[in-house]
């Protein structure tokens, strides 16, 4: 498998590339929020970034940015979003990325009380990126989002999304999908039914309640079932550690224990 680290938006690029070469990880996943990673500082940066990651021998994963509104019911809100999240696709095929995490829309608001209208602007926004990152060459890899998304977070619906998109691979997100009741069975079942599309995994563990981003083995999440059932479809891609402490050495340690399990 090859391993990652996600930059915290409010460190410069280039410096967030240095500090996880000298933990010794493989690649960057660039979550592409601002102040200091929106796709505009980045693209002003490309020719910096692009060297750090070649100087550390480092390749990049791009995460599109994670606050925007891609199925909002106000037109200018929704339309504003999209343009964001189109944006930062083309500056992370810019940047060579092969793959880039997509978040399923959020039905949020009043949006709770006209969900069908919701989940039509839903997949209206993942067409027009997964033909745009045909395009680009770039692959989009849909993640699982925790329950109060509302929208691809149990296997079911995600199933649909994925038979509608032939071209979407999967993005795992441990602490997703053990939140809130059948956790643990939703993650084992997400494995099992997306195995072969899986193209990412983001690890991190919780209690079941919180997306807390707690290293591994500091939550309820059986990593070792999950390290079986990787092994056992031979997932040998990309995963990603979203721990999210001051100390990074804890990132290692989650690496270090991963390693393990999956032998």
């Amino acid at each position: 498998m090859i391993y990652g680290a996600m930059n915290f938006p409010v460190m410069p690029v280039v410096e967030e590339i240095h500090s996880f070469a000298g933990l010794g990880f493989d690649y960057l996943e660039l979550a592409m929020d601002p102040p200091e990673a929106h796709y505009s500082i980045v693209s002003e940066n490309r020719l910096a970034i692009t060297e750090a990651l070649a100087d550390h021998g480092m390749g990049i994963v791009c995460h599109l940015p994670t606050f925007v509104s891609t199925a909002d019911l106000t037109e200018s809100i929704r339309r504003a979003s999209v343009t964001e999240m189109k944006q930062s696709l083309s500056v992370a095929a810019d940047l060579g990325a092969q793959k880039a995490v997509l978040h399923p829309p959020m039905i949020s608001g009043m949006g709770t009380y006209v969900s069908e209208r919701i989940r039509g602007y839903a997949l209206e926004f993942i067409s027009d990126m997964v033909d745009m990152s045909e395009v680009l060459g770039v692959t989009i890899c849909l993640e699982n989002m925790m329950p109060r998304n509302g929208f691809g977070v149990e296997p079911s619906e995600l199933d649909m999304l994925f038979w509608r998109f032939p071209s979407l691979q999967f993005t795992l997100d441990t602490g997703h999908a053990n939140l809130e009741q059948g956790g643990s069975t939703r993650l084992a079942e997400l494995v099992e039914r997306f195995g072969e599309r899986l193209g990412h995994a983001h690890l991190s563990d919780n209690r079941g309640v919180y997306d807390d981003h707690f290293p591994l083995g500091s939550g309820t999440i059986d990593f070792q079932r999950l390290a079986n059932a990787l092994k056992e479809i031979g997932y040998d891609g990309t995963v990603t550690f979203e721990v999210f402490d001051e100390d990074r050495n804890l990132l290692v340690q989650s690496r270090d224990l991963w390693k393990d399990m999956v032998g």
